[in-house]
């Protein structure tokens, strides 16, 4: 499927709705609630089995998704801001909740993420900021020079990834 050329125009939704999928462990799209749907602007028949990555914003750094599925693929659960691409090319911000789940042997068979709106104070006064600088350092050398900042920088305010993203 073919990515979606970025535009200006901003989804929203309510506070009060939150929105819901699951992943099998490849990352590939299980379930969608009917919000999920919503906002993706894809149909439920192209989200099924599509790769969640399907949404991805091209201005999220990549190292915030490389510590999130370090993370999870761990047995933890992570939080994360996140910009999502919907189809016709608007954008949705997120504060996501993503864990993983278990068979009934305590196998990983997947992942579960909650997502709800997002505080605007901390997209806008610190999640943009950090991203584009994230953004830059990667565009000069990689994910692992994104990395080596993002590390810096939590290093700095004496905070873990989870507890900066929980304190904003």
């Amino acid at each position: 499927m073919k990515q979606p050329i970025p535009t200006n125009r901003e989804k929203t939704f309510s506070e009060n709705e939150l929105i819901i999928s699951k992943t099998d462990a490849r990352g590939k799209i299980t379930y969608g609630n009917e919000i999920f749907i919503e906002l993706s602007g894809y149909t439920e028949k192209e989200l099924l089995n599509a790769p969640h990555n399907i949404i991805r914003h091209p201005e999220m750094p990549k190292v915030v998704f490389k510590l999130l599925w370090d993370t999870v693929k761990t047995g933890k659960e992570i939080h994360a801001y996140v910009k999502n691409l919907s189809k016709d090319g608007s954008y949705y911000w997120v504060f996501a909740n993503i864990t993983p789940s278990y068979d009934s042997s305590g196998n990983i068979i997947g992942y579960y993420s909650v997502r709800r709106k997002p505080s605007i104070r901390a997209i806008n006064d610190v999640i943009i900021p950090l991203y584009q600088e994230l953004l830059n350092a990667e565009r000069i050398g990689g994910v692992n020079n994104s990395q080596k900042l993002l590390s810096t920088i939590l290093l700095k305010k004496g905070l873990t990834y989870e507890e900066f993203i929980l304190s904003i």
